[in-house]
């Protein structure tokens, strides 16, 4: 997969299948329509384009809105979709200039323009330009003159239930991490820096890796404790992973996210870990000692063992 940063010095594309869209999470649905683009591709001989965007466009039009968190940053979008086959992915910026684009000037400068498709991909929902008016009738309306054909992705759906990014963040921020995978169908990952702790971990026996996120937007999971896998250095280990405010053994208002990796022995300092969640494991409890903490984490321990 090619990545473009910016419409500018864009390659001539050779019988461009066209999807656009923030594909936060990458999630089932939005595989099924990069599934589909490449298949046209390769009826026709063309290249699999995905447009997106960089920032968030909600980031952009509301940035005092705090409620919008990322399943997926932009790095780790990048990732995913390395893994689903596609020719071309173009992250473009998004501006406030770029959403007061009209629907139709938006069709014939951007997508004409930078892509000539034959064909454009688009799942049920989608909208564009101005106030979101553009719409996939005004893309049929376009298609003769432009040249290109238009299809439109219904609502793709796992157990009868429509999947989309909202049900996604929805399920992660009650802990629901079964159904959070189920929906991206690929496990929901933080990547994030080891940085110094207040080392309570290493007293007890579990010395833990502290764990700092580094983009603000990211989504965290609801408070509790977690069964992960980290992938350190390329190899992978189980790890008990715990998402709080400290409410253990004494309060602090700091959310926290602390993994306890198993079989590990290192210095993981300044190292950037992914954490791949795995399951649920139980709430954050605050504990009245040292002792009955110390016995609880080996109940996690042994409930990592048994559940990745």
């Amino acid at each position: 997969m090619q990545i473009h940063k910016g419409l500018d010095n864009l390659p001539r594309f050779k019988n461009a299948v066209l999807t656009i869209g923030t594909y936060d999470g990458v999630h089932f649905g939005h595989q099924q329509i990069i599934k589909r683009i490449n298949d046209i591709a390769q009826e026709i001989n063309g290249e699999s384009i995905l447009l997106t965007f960089d920032p968030h466009p909600r980031l952009v039009l509301h940035p005092d809105d705090e409620k919008l968190k990322l399943i997926s940053t932009i790095d780790e979008k990048e990732e995913l979709l390395e893994t689903f086959g596609l020719n071309h992915l173009v992250i473009n910026e998004f501006s406030k200039e770029f959403a007061n684009m009209d629907a139709t000037e938006y069709v014939e400068k951007i997508l004409v323009n930078n892509f000539h498709p034959k064909k454009i991909v688009i799942g049920y929902d989608h909208r564009f330009g101005k106030d979101r008016k553009g719409t996939i009738d005004l893309l049929r309306s376009l298609a003769s003159t432009y040249h290109f054909e238009v299809e439109e992705i219904p609502a793709q759906t796992l157990d009868e239930i429509s999947v989309s990014s909202t049900k996604v963040r929805n399920a992660l921020l009650e802990g629901d991490i079964k159904h959070a995978n189920q929906f991206l169908a690929h496990p929901f990952t933080i990547k994030g820096k080891v940085v110094h702790g207040d080392k309570i971990g290493r007293i007890l026996g579990f010395p833990t890796a502290n764990i700092e996120i580094s983009n603000p937007h990211k989504l965290i999971p609801a408070s509790g404790v977690y069964a992960v896998k980290i992938k350190i250095d390329g190899q992978f280990y189980k790890g008990a992973l715990s998402i709080g405010y400290r409410e253990t053994v004494f309060d602090n208002s700091k959310l926290t996210i602390e993994v306890f990796i198993l079989d590990f022995d290192g210095d993981l300092y300044n190292k950037d870990l992914d954490m791949i969640f795995v399951d649920y494991l139980r709430p954050q409890i605050k504990y009245d000692n040292w002792d009955l903490l110390k016995v609880q984490i080996e109940k996690d321990v042994e409930a990592v063992r048994n559940a990745v």
